[in-house]
């Protein structure tokens, strides 16, 4: 049997160059965030601590180490936007990340269109294959085993809108080989969905 090294979180005492922890969570899905400050500058910024929660009703969720910009406007506002990241504008999602100072509009750094939301007064991506209009149900940090604050900020919303691109619409479905969207791996490292195929789930005899 191939031998396996262990180590506690604790210590944190892997014994590898980098933490290996974010990379056996992986792929993440990032998510894309779009808001606007109460003063009304635009804030986009990647997370890949982001999933969907539910689906009835429909609920996402970033986590933010800190209070970023995000977590700030939406506290303000009370919305935000999801914008899919795909591979084609895998240089944008990047550039997107920089640390700037409050107030620095994301978008014209990455070269992008903020659209604004229909639903909510928040900017969504305009190249995005695909992007989701949210209000916030839920901001909040969670607690350590000693029961402590973290640095993490959690924030809950509820999708209230949907925009989709026609162009990775097939046979009534999103077509994500067309889409590949972008994940992240661990360290540096990403990655497109690319080969994508479909399992039915099992019935029971």
């Amino acid at each position: 049997m191939t031998e396996r090294r262990f180590y506690e979180t604790a210590t944190n005492a892997h014994g590898l160059a980098h933490d290996p922890f974010k990379a056996i969570v992986t792929p993440r899905p990032i998510g894309w965030i779009g808001s606007r400050a109460a003063d009304g500058r635009l804030n986009l910024a990647p997370y890949s601590f982001f999933n969907a929660v539910s689906d009835r009703p429909k609920l996402v969720m970033f986590s933010s180490s800190g209070r970023k910009d995000s977590v700030a406007n939406i506290e303000e506002t009370g919305v935000f936007t999801c914008s899919l990241a795909s591979g084609n504008l895998a240089a944008a999602v990047n550039a997107s990340s920089v640390a700037v100072p409050h107030g620095v509009d994301e978008f014209a750094i990455a070269g992008l269109t903020p659209v604004a939301g229909r639903l909510v007064d928040a900017p969504y991506v305009a190249e995005a294959f695909a992007a989701l209009e949210c209000r916030a149900t839920q901001i909040m940090r969670p607690l350590d085993l000693d029961g402590r604050q973290t640095e993490n900020w959690v924030v809950y919303g509820q999708v209230v809108g949907v925009h989709i691109r026609d162009d990775i619409v097939r046979d009534g479905r999103l077509d994500m080989a067309i889409a590949r969207p972008l994940a992240r791996m661990g360290y540096m490292d990403y990655c497109e969905a690319g080969d994508v195929f479909e399992m039915m789930r099992p019935k029971a005899p």
